[in-house]
């Protein structure tokens, strides 16, 4: 009963506050000023309200814009305007592209410059193998170049001692990348058959076989065919190879040249590191670059002169001569600031030096060629499509013009 009585007084009580506590909840009757300031804040949101109109993009904009989708989601038919060899002058091409499958493509396009390079392919592409982590590529096709620089072999060669040579070369060729695993490691495969044809060049200056013989400079007049196989590993951090203003690449690639007919064979191997050093929300960027190439000899093999490792021209020493120095071994390091004006336009400031050597022992830092100069980038999110370098060197003044990204 004493338990009974205790329950009962505890509803009471709660009955006694519930109806206090929702009364003191409930708001108060509206004060003349909130109401007056209630009214203001509506009169001020109609007439916000009546002048708002949709914006209207102006014609620079939708230029923008309009640049900025072909840049991003291409052309059936599109510019191509990538050189049949380094050193041809400036090319005239173009391409037609065509998925055969929501991502997969080919794209068969041609090239050809006042000095007479030719070029003519068709790739096959494939962007997301192995679940988006694997990229597939068939190339093939053929290319002539008819004055290609050679100013003989070693890091001493001169200027006015220039010749040229002509080749023609069919080639087919098969490369795989794969990221194996959701972080940055990456993998490349892939193998090649070509064959180099190679003859007297053309032009204002004299031909390579005035000046040397197949005794003296190996791979002089001969017909060399390839299978040439590769394979590399490396921590690969940007957001794209074509165009990227942070992260970074290192990497190393093996080469093998086997000649079918066992007299120009031989290996190499490429080191690279490039790191992007993004400053003001990549508003700014200073990129470093450094590479050396190392060939090595197959037995008693010969490797022929135009395919030693060289320095020269629109992606390494841009203040010399495109094939300026040739060797076994070459050594690379640049530097460039980059300065972003828009979303397709970039302003750069670069330095380049290096030197090739005929011994691996005497890569080091004396004796390196160097040149500067100031650069104009015209770019997509991920791919450069217009470079433009003027370059300074002991050697004289260098307009580059260029569709890929120098690093």
């Amino acid at each position: 009963m004493k338990s009974l009585g205790s329950w009962k007084l505890l509803m009471l009580v709660a009955l006694a506050s519930g109806p206090t506590t929702v009364l003191a909840q409930e708001p108060g009757p509206a004060t003349p000023e909130a109401t007056s300031r209630q009214a203001v804040i509506e009169q001020a949101q109609t007439e916000k309200d009546s002048l708002l109109q949709p914006y209207v993009l102006s014609k620079g904009e939708r230029f923008a814009n309009r640049a900025e989708d072909i840049i991003l989601n291409g052309l059936t038919w599109h510019p191509f305007f990538e050189n049949a060899y380094q050193g041809g002058g400036f090319p005239f091409g173009l391409g037609y592209r065509r998925y055969v499958s929501p991502h997969n493509q080919i794209d068969v396009r041609g090239s050809y410059t006042l000095s007479g390079y030719k070029r003519a392919e068709a790739e096959f592409v494939a962007p997301h193998l192995f679940n988006r982590r694997g990229v597939l590529s068939l190339l093939g096709g053929w290319r002539e170049a008819t004055e290609v620089g050679f100013y003989g072999i070693g890091p001493d060669s001169l200027k006015s001692d220039r010749t040229s040579y002509a080749f023609q070369q069919p080639y087919a060729q098969a490369n795989l990348t794969l990221r194996p695993t959701r972080n940055h490691w990456l993998m490349q495969g892939g193998t090649e058959w070509t064959e180099w044809q190679e003859n007297p060049g053309h032009g204002s200056f004299p031909s390579v076989d005035t000046m040397f013989t197949a005794e003296t400079l190996p791979g002089l007049n001969a017909d060399v065919t390839y299978i040439h196989s590769q394979a590399g590993m490396g921590f690969d951090w940007r957001p794209s190879a074509g165009y990227a203003r942070r992260g970074g690449y290192y990497g190393v690639t093996v080469h093998d040249y086997t000649d079918t007919s066992s007299d120009f064979g031989f290996n190499q191997i490429d080191y690279e590191a490039i790191q992007h050093f993004p400053i003001l929300r990549e508003s700014w960027a200073i990129t470093l670059r450094g590479r050396v190439q190392t060939a090595f000899h197959k037995g008693d093999q010969q490797i022929p002169f135009f395919m030693l490792p060289s320095l020269g021209g629109g992606s390494t020493l841009r203040g010399f001569s495109s094939w300026r120095f040739r060797d076994r071994n070459s050594l690379l390091m640049q530097a460039e600031w980059r300065v972003m004006a828009n979303r397709f336009f970039d302003t750069a400031f670069f330095y380049d030096t290096g030197k090739v050597t005929a011994r691996t022992s005497d890569l080091d830092f004396t004796g390196l060629q160097h040149d500067y100069g100031v650069g104009f980038r015209f770019h997509s999110v991920d791919a450069t499509i217009l470079r433009v370098d003027v370059a300074r060197s002991h050697e004289g003044t260098r307009l580059v013009f260029a569709a890929s990204r120098v690093f």
